[in-house]
């Protein structure tokens, strides 16, 4: 895994919806869900998904409000397989809600 340019960074971000960059440093997005249980449901997906892929996110619960911040430790940086998991995880979020 290579640390991308903020070059590529900015790219990638125009290509996702809701996803920012937050102190310079996280991949962050907010998700917010009708009922509690729904959003549990949603970690517990992207949980299975970070398991699967050994790539682990920060996950906040915050009653119906999800929020997810990625990043590489090991590139130090954000990396494709970031921007590979935040599409994973809205579509995730897309099923979810329909």
């Amino acid at each position: 895994m290579q640390k991308l340019s903020d070059i590529q960074i900015d790219e990638f971000l125009r290509l996702i919806e809701g996803w920012k960059l937050s102190n310079d440093k996280w991949l962050e997005k907010k998700y917010r869900f009708k009922d509690y249980l729904k959003g549990i449901e949603f970690v517990q997906k992207v949980a299975n998904l970070s398991e699967e892929l050994n790539h682990h996110p920060f996950i906040s619960i915050d009653y119906k409000l999800v929020t997810i911040r990625l990043f590489s430790w090991r590139a130090k940086g954000i990396t494709e397989l970031d921007f590979e998991l935040v599409k994973k995880y809205d579509e995730v979020y897309k099923e979810l809600m329909s």
